[in-house]
């Protein structure tokens, strides 16, 4: 493997502009080094058309040398959360981090580094191997975007594997929940505030006695509920007549998921009547849970080929979701595995110069161990 090779396109592909629905230099460079690794290449307009975006999904295929070898799909998204522009990362120590302005975009350019030099490492060395696809998506930190939007027709893959974990590296991630999203909208009564407030109804007041009511947080190992935007009002001298909430809730069990997103329903309407206003809530299914048996071949495939490199395999779950839950739903069995990334989304993010180069070594292990698997 070619250390100094990695870190410079590491470093290379995050100063590139990487937010949601702005990735076309990632996904213009991603392709050409496909190409280059005599892979076909097309772009997944539906994808990028469907959420806004400048460019779809980048969807790659290379025939495989052993026959009847499975097709393993690789994956991980080019974009990032904000602060990412004029990203200026630095090594120090073994660590590679921002110089604190912005994230790192190690989220997920680990994993598409690493991605990249493992192929590399198949072709230069001539081992044999299945057939591969790789899925570069678009707009995952947007709300999955990119796999959310599409076209289910290119994927081929028998199993695949989603490099977008701050897990160690050979932490493979089988269950992970499912999200509904709950935005609420409260209407009340507007009044003037100082000359008739009890005219009025405080939609504001209204909601905050309806989220007092409310169980959130953490709710058990696999649920948990949260609060996120609210809005509403338009000066201190006016009772607000309506403010809207943007909430959440997920769980790795549908069942729990259910009975807390109607907790929170009926919460917000009760407490609306009761106050004589009235709340218009609506539930929208973000992603489906999944959940992979230890016994199926993507896991003891990422097992094995951790074993092969003497690492450490953890079989864990997330409160997290990833493009991961979307090629599930599809059909495609695929595991999310650690890259080693750490306070991802924040600007402390970082990386060990280390695992961006384990990381590379395991999917080559990956696609040895498919390849033998036959």
């Amino acid at each position: 493997m070619n250390n100094d090779r990695m870190l410079k396109e590491f470093f290379k592909l995050v100063k590139m502009t990487c937010s949601s629905g702005k990735e076309r230099e990632a996904a213009d460079y991603v392709t050409e080094q496909l190409k280059m690794l005599g892979f076909s290449v097309v772009e997944d307009h539906q994808a990028g058309e469907k959420f806004g975006g400048n460019t779809g999904n980048v969807v790659a295929n290379l025939s495989g040398t052993v026959v009847g070898a499975p097709t393993v799909m690789l994956s991980a998204h080019l974009d990032s959360v904000e602060p990412c522009s004029g990203i200026d990362p630095v090594l120090e120590d073994g660590i590679i981090r921002s110089k604190g302005e912005t994230v790192l975009g190690s989220d997920d350019k680990a994993g598409v580094t690493a991605i990249l030099e493992g192929l590399r490492m198949i072709q230069e060395e001539k081992l044999p191997h299945g057939a591969i696809q790789v899925v570069f998506t678009v707009g995952e930190e947007s709300g999955l975007n990119g796999s959310h939007y599409m076209d289910r027709s290119l994927l081929t893959a028998d199993y695949g594997y989603a490099l977008d974990s701050g897990g160690s590296v050979g932490e493979i991630c089988v269950l992970a929940p499912g999200q509904d999203q709950i935005n609420v909208v409260i209407h009340g009564k507007k009044a003037h505030a100082g000359m008739a407030p009890e005219e009025g109804i405080n939609a504001i007041v209204v909601a905050g006695k309806a989220l007092a009511e409310m169980k959130q947080g953490r709710l058990d190992f696999e649920t948990t509920a949260n609060i996120g935007i609210i809005a509403g009002g338009s000066a201190t001298n006016i009772v607000p007549d309506e403010v809207e909430l943007k909430c959440e809730a997920r769980s790795r069990n549908l069942d729990k998921l259910a009975a807390q997103v109607a907790h929170m329903k009926e919460t917000f309407e009760n407490v609306a009547t009761a106050e004589g206003a009235a709340a218009n809530v609506t539930v929208t299914r973000a992603y489906e849970p999944f959940s992979l048996a230890e016994s199926t071949l993507v896991v003891q495939n990422a097992v094995k080929a951790a074993k092969s490199l003497v690492l450490e395999s953890k079989i864990v779950g997330t409160g997290g979701g990833s493009d991961a839950n979307y090629f599930n739903a599809y059909g495609v069995p695929c595991a999310v595995l650690g890259v080693g990334m750490s306070k991802v989304h924040t600007t402390e993010e970082f990386i060990k110069e280390s695992d961006l180069y384990l990381s590379a070594q395991y999917v080559l292990a990956l696609l040895q161990t498919a390849a033998s698997s036959v």
